[in-house]
């Protein structure tokens, strides 16, 4: 279970949990693919630091007019 950064907070910021977790997968898949070095230095799952660069603004959800 992931308590930081809180979910709520991520939500708020993103705008909704399905943008949320869409938002996540992309990023934790690229980190997983170009970053697995770092990662594995810092000891920290993908998903996880893809939430902290959400939360910390680093990483934001782009909405694409129809």
């Amino acid at each position: 279970m992931m308590i930081d950064p809180p979910i709520d907070k991520l939500v708020d910021k993103v705008g909704c949990k399905y943008a949320l977790v869409c938002l996540l997968t992309k990023r934790s898949r690229y980190l997983l693919d170009k970053k697995a070095e770092m990662l594995e230095a810092e000891n920290e799952r993908a998903v996880s630091h893809a939430a902290h660069e959400v939360y910390d603004g680093k990483v934001e959800a782009r909405y694409e007019d129809d």
